[in-house]
């Protein structure tokens, strides 16, 4: 299921991607050119087209397929935790070897 709906937004985020780039810009329509504002030829909302849906759809399959994600996420990370809770037994240490005499001292502990 995860996997499955990693390719579903992965699939997603690049059909937004495109549709996105297929738009055209604000100052690209033809109500630009005459000097009035590219808004108004089409109305107060503008034209709403086939991309400009797409896009809204797009965006919201994305958002809910990241928060999901997100979710699912945090639930496999907090399963896969639940056995460090439980404590490690402790290993034997190794016999501690003697330790090297110093140099700096003679045989009877004194100091040159």
């Amino acid at each position: 299921m995860y996997t499955a709906l990693t390719i579903l937004h992965v699939l997603v985020a690049f059909l937004m991607i495109g549709v996105i780039l297929l738009q055209s810009g604000k100052g690209a329509e033809i109500g630009a050119a005459f000097g009035g504002s590219s808004q108004t030829v089409f109305g107060a909302r503008g034209a709403s087209t086939v991309l400009s849906k797409t896009t809204a759809i797009a965006a919201t399959i994305f958002m809910l397929t990241s928060l999901t994600l997100a979710i699912m996420s945090k639930q496999q990370n907090s399963a896969s935790t639940l056995g460090l809770d439980q404590p490690v037994p402790a290993k034997t240490a190794p016999a501690a070897s003697p330790a090297a005499p110093d140099p700096a001292k003679d045989e009877h502990g004194t100091h040159d």
